[in-house]
């Protein structure tokens, strides 16, 4: 699982450098499926990551609001900032009852912890995939999603 979270933020570290050569209009600009624009997008995927990870902890939910965020600075660091909290999470506490059950107040559901991670990384992958779509839109080559050929070194658990 540690893999698939380093291969995540590996990823989505490439898709906001990428993100340099772009506007801030083509940045903002709202896109037809996914969560509505790449720089939304981006910001979605660090928010829903940091609060499903807070449920899985009992913590209160830190909503973050995007007009915060409107930039790509804003955006990495807050995706920087939020990082280092959950590797300390992840190192201490992955393999810590996976089969327990969380509930979170923004869903009605009761998930285990499990499922929860496997959720996560789902997540970031699939709006990835929608990412792809829109560089290749706006006639770009779009950061690989390959898992092989990775060196996922990035973060030490």
């Amino acid at each position: 699982m540690k893999n698939f979270f380093e291969y995540n933020w590996q990823v989505r570290d490439e898709w906001l450098n990428w993100c340099d050569q772009l506007t801030t209009e083509e940045l903002l600009k709202e896109r037809i499926g996914g969560a509505g624009g790449i720089l939304y997008t981006l910001f979605h995927i660090i928010d829903v990551e940091y609060s499903w990870l807070r449920g899985i902890q009992n913590k209160e939910d830190v909503v973050f609001e995007f007009d915060d965020y409107k930039t790509l600075v804003k955006v990495k660091a807050l995706s920087n900032t939020l990082r280092y909290e959950i590797v300390e999470f992840l190192k201490s506490h992955l393999d810590d009852g996976q089969d327990g059950f969380v509930t979170v107040p923004w869903d009605e559901g009761e998930y285990t912890k499990n499922e929860i991670l496997h959720h996560i990384i789902a997540h970031e992958i699939h709006h990835i995939g929608q990412l792809s779509v829109w560089a290749r839109e706006i006639e770009l080559t779009p950061v690989s999603a390959n898992f092989i050929g990775r060196k996922l070194n990035s973060v030490h658990f």
